[in-house]
């Protein structure tokens, strides 16, 4: 089984900053793609960033510029570093990673629970 636990949400005033972890755990050989979404109160789920396993990364265009998404392949985990934050950030950021279990296997995807980010004055 593999895991993706979030942590490091909260509540920030508008201009604040959060950080947001992911670690994987379970039986995991390899990840390939690791990412972070989020979705508002009644609005769909959307991409935020996401990293490749080489470190190349992909930003949606409301958070360019204000948001860095990073990995850490040895320790399983990928981090959301958040500044300059709006109340339009406010939602549940959750993290999604492709896993392989074994080494020829192919990539399964996976998702964590959710962390709560709020942005208000």
């Amino acid at each position: 089984q593999v895991q993706l636990r979030e942590s490091g949400g909260g509540l920030v005033q508008p201009g604040g900053s959060l950080r947001l972890s992911c670690a994987a755990s379970g039986s995991i050989f390899s990840i390939d793609g690791m990412g972070w979404y989020r979705q508002a109160p009644g609005k769909e789920r959307e991409l935020v960033a996401i990293i490749t396993s080489g470190g190349t990364t992909t930003y949606a265009d409301a958070v360019k510029g204000r948001f860095t998404i990073s990995r850490d392949n040895a320790k399983k985990t990928v981090d959301l570093q958040m500044n300059s934050l709006k109340p339009e950030d406010t939602a549940v950021y959750y993290c999604n990673a492709d896993v392989r279990q074994w080494r020829f296997s192919k990539a399964y995807n996976y998702w964590g629970q959710g962390t709560q980010a709020t942005v208000s004055s």
